[in-house]
């Protein structure tokens, strides 16, 4: 169960590791060569399972973190898809569909807030969507050291991307007629 963010539980270091998976979106759009792109990649993939790890070992977990780490995720994302679009190292369509369910996601949780019987259901990862997002590293592994797979990559995460969102999608109405 979470816990309600305190000032000093913004400041507590699940929350600061999650927060680095800005920068280091930053640095991708900056970053020059296979191999630093690869760590960063790299880095930011430890990040996202260390958080998590760290904010239950040290029953750390807030409503701030559960917000924090899938926004830095989608950031970081977004920042490899963009990167890789201007490169010409993937193809418009391709962004998409590795794009989709993030935007399926930002889409829901704006209906789900203005939506009052939504509203009080919480937010919480779901396996088709780690799934998703280690294929989404997975197709950024691909496009610096195996080009050839991230076609089939690509549409593997879009099928992947469909069944995330349908998921997501009838976990809400199932909370929202059990709440109801």
């Amino acid at each position: 169960m979470s816990t309600p963010a305190t000032p000093s539980s913004a400041l507590s270091l699940p929350n600061l590791v999650s927060s680095s998976r800005f920068v280091l979106a930053a640095g991708f759009l900056l970053a020059d060569g296979a191999g630093l792109r690869l760590g960063l990649i790299g880095l930011a993939s430890f990040t996202d399972f260390f958080d998590g790890w760290l904010a239950r070992r040290q029953r750390l977990t807030s409503r701030l973190g559960a917000l924090l780490d899938p926004v830095a995720d989608r950031v970081f994302v977004l920042a490899v898809v963009v990167s890789f679009v201007a490169s010409g190292d993937l193809l418009p369509w391709q962004a998409a569909a590795l794009l989709f369910r993030d935007v399926m996601s930002v889409v829901g949780w704006f209906v789900a807030r203005s939506a009052p019987s939504l509203r009080a259901i919480p937010f919480q990862a779901r396996w088709p969507g780690k799934v998703l997002t280690a294929l989404q590293l997975a197709v950024f592994i691909a496009v610096l050291l195996l080009p050839a797979w991230v076609t089939p990559l690509v549409a593997l995460a879009a099928v992947l991307g469909v069944v995330a969102t349908a998921d997501y999608t009838l976990m809400l109405w199932r909370e929202r007629r059990r709440t109801a």
